[in-house]
């Protein structure tokens, strides 16, 4: 059965494919594709399978793909993968990722079937972040890598509470001038990574990763806290 928050994630973002990622650097202030790229950078180059989940348009797909390397892209949104592969074709690369149609809580994989995944701001759009954690490290390999990129509420007094006026005022307004599908995911977004931050705090974060068999190497705040990168490996 689909959750409700699963059925909104996929009505917020139908609409967007297109311009999801001009727009999205455009909102983040080039940070987004800044962020991305350090979350592939976590991937070891040794790493000949990897999964990307949450893929979307497949920016971090893209970013990871390399000679030798099996790419597997997967989203719930069939639109997005769609954009996704028209991109991947458009890039004129030799190399061919797969595109998979699934759910980031249902992930159509055995145990143990890649040496990487990657996934990009996934934990806020379902019921049960602790139990989806644990069965993206179910398809780890034990030694190979997890990394996850989500934003984030800037820990310093001063930037969020600039932060919290951008998303709550400036964000919707300027999705508005984008779109009415832009406009409503500025407005869902700054309520919705609050919420996820006051629910799970980093602290807690990495308590959940820990009890998922994952042994934490790093963690990045970037761009004064809005975005942060957790990445580690899987316990042997």
């Amino acid at each position: 059965m689909v959750s409700a928050r699963t059925t909104h994630a996929r009505r917020l973002f139908a609409g967007l494919p297109a311009t999801y990622e001009r727009v999205a650097s455009v909102l983040s202030f080039g940070q987004d594709p800044r962020w991305r790229a350090f979350l592939v950078s976590r991937v070891p180059a040794d790493a000949a399978r990897v999964l990307d989940v949450a893929a979307g348009t497949g920016a971090v797909t893209r970013m990871a793909m390399r000679p030798g390397r099996h790419v597997v892209a997967l989203d719930q949104s069939e639109p997005m993968l769609r954009e996704a592969a028209r991109r991947v074709a458009s890039a004129g690369s030799a190399e061919r990722p797969a595109f998979v149609l699934a759910q980031g809580e249902r992930l159509p994989f055995p145990p143990g079937t890649f040496d990487a995944v990657t996934f990009t701001y996934l934990l806020r759009y379902v019921d049960d972040p602790a139990e989806v954690l644990r069965g993206l490290v179910d398809v780890v390999t034990p030694g190979g890598t997890i990394a996850s990129l989500e934003f984030g509420v800037p820990p310093a007094r001063v930037w969020r509470g600039a932060w919290w006026l951008y998303t709550r005022a400036a964000l919707p307004l300027v999705g508005r001038l984008v779109s009415r599908a832009w406009f409503d995911v500025g407005r869902f977004l700054g309520p919705s990574i609050s919420s996820y931050a006051r629910r799970y705090p980093l602290e807690e974060q990495l308590r959940m990763w820990g009890k998922a068999g994952v042994h934490v190497t790093g963690v990045r705040r970037m761009s004064l806290g809005g975005g942060v990168v957790i990445w580690g490996v899987r316990a042997t």
